[in-house]
């Protein structure tokens, strides 16, 4: 009965390991749990435009709840799912903010985007838009995420801060930084003796640690009652269906949602050598599948569009293989709806270092680029470049795309105009063109 539940998630006891998966799936976890606090606070701004804030943060556990059980259960692959910082900015800032219009509109918008994004995942326009981007590139995705990652960790950290032009480090003496520097050491060390578990051990590590130095503050209580989503739950505006602005901001989300995911899940699944020789990625169907499912589920509890958290690179990187690793991550932000205290309570510091080993193990990507080859070089360089310094993933994959094609373009050109007899870049490559 054991063997048969643990298969349903993708998970062989003659291939995968059980300890290893749990592990990845409680790294995961500690690493995604500053959503509890941030997503709420990123929502305090709607309060005074009747916006229930209060229930926030039940209906990010919920989301990200049914989000990561769809991956685990759907997908069968270690991710974890929870509503998009960056589409967050979006829903709260533009949509509700800057344009004016209630919060019900943007939760349709929502929806009609995870609804859209379904019926692309279950046609044969997901193929296109996925092998759209060349092997080279995913693995630059892959790459680029990486440093994205460390850079969210070195943020985190308080170590790495920003200036008006460029980054600079802090002062080392801080308390926070010092913590940050002991957890780089730990994970350092633990990967370096392949322990597994070493990367929650030193989360746990570092978060004693914060306690003489008051960055790891206790809470007062360890038990604390969820409030109820009934007041978030299928509140859609059905009027403004026709609204030309409704559907500007459904393509607007749409066209994010997409790259975003995509982006991530090719990025993290290079790390697992899940991507072939040939750039195809084994299941890729159902893990977007899994992606949009669980953006109409968030739009159904009143949250902004879910997406696949890069911070799923840790458990990846800890070992997770499977859906086991994602029903673990389910599992412990269950717990959090009555233990919220308890999981706040681990500090950003504590988490950063691990986001730096994981986006090291990410960058190990690049050995799969050709650098000897323009072409295939410079957009995976652009995209890995663009990717920390905008802060976006979805503007380095356009642009390294982008350039790629334009590339391509240039190079099928200049082969037919040394040889006007080649008809294309495709015919002069194998030979077919006819003299």
């Amino acid at each position: 009965m054991k063997n048969r539940l643990l298969s349903l998630v993708g998970f062989s006891p003659l291939r995968d390991n059980l300890k290893t998966e749990v592990l990845a799936g409680l790294t995961t976890f500690a690493t995604m749990s500053y959503i509890l606090a941030l997503l709420p606070a990123m929502f305090a701004p709607l309060d005074k435009v009747g916006f229930p804030v209060g229930i926030v943060f039940t209906a990010t556990v919920l989301a990200t709840i049914v989000g990561t059980l769809l991956m685990a259960f759907l997908a069968r692959k270690p991710f974890g799912q929870a509503p998009g910082l960056s589409l967050n900015v979006f829903f709260i800032e533009t949509v509700c903010l800057a344009m004016g219009y209630p919060w019900q509109f943007a939760l349709t918008a929502v929806l009609i985007e995870g609804i859209l994004f379904v019926l692309l995942c279950m046609s044969n326009m997901r193929k296109i838009i996925f092998d759209m981007v060349p092997a080279s590139l995913k693995y630059a995705i892959a790459a680029g995420i990486g440093f994205f990652v460390a850079m969210i960790g070195m943020k985190n950290s308080g170590l790495l801060a920003t200036g008006t032009i460029f980054n600079h480090i802090n002062t080392l003496t801080s308390p926070s930084s010092l913590l940050f520097l002991l957890g780089l050491v730990l994970t350092g060390t633990f990967s370096v003796m392949r322990l597994r578990g070493g990367l929650l051990l030193s989360i746990i590590i570092v978060t004693l640690a914060g306690i003489p130095l008051g960055v790891t503050t206790l809470p007062d209580t360890l038990f604390s009652l969820p409030d109820s989503p009934a007041p978030l739950f299928c509140q859609f505006s059905w009027a403004d269906l026709l609204s030309p602005d409704l559907w500007v901001c459904v393509l607007t989300m749409l066209f994010f949602d997409i790259f975003d995911s995509l982006g991530t899940i090719v990025g993290i699944m290079a790390t697992s050598g899940n991507i072939r020789k040939n750039g195809r990625i084994p299941h890729m169907q159902r893990v977007m599948l899994s992606d949009a499912l669980g953006t109409v589920g968030g739009a159904c509890l009143g949250t902004s569009t879910v997406t696949t958290y890069v911070e799923s690179a840790t458990g990846v990187a800890e070992g997770g293989r499977t859906g086991l690793t994602a029903l673990v991550i389910a599992l412990c932000f269950a717990l959090s709806l009555f233990f919220a205290p308890l999981f706040l309570a681990i500090p950003a510091v504590a988490t950063a270092p691990v986001l730096v080993v994981a986006g090291f193990r990410l960058f190990g990507s690049l050995r799969h680029i050709s650098i000897s080859q323009p072409k295939e070089a410079m957009p995976a360089f652009l995209c890995i470049l663009l990717m920390p310094i905008t802060g976006s993933i979805t503007d380095g994959i356009i642009i390294g795309l982008a350039t790629y094609i334009l590339l391509s373009f240039i190079e099928d050109w200049t082969k037919r105009f040394k040889n006007p007899n080649l008809k294309s870049g495709t015919e002069a490559e194998t030979g077919s063109g006819r003299p």
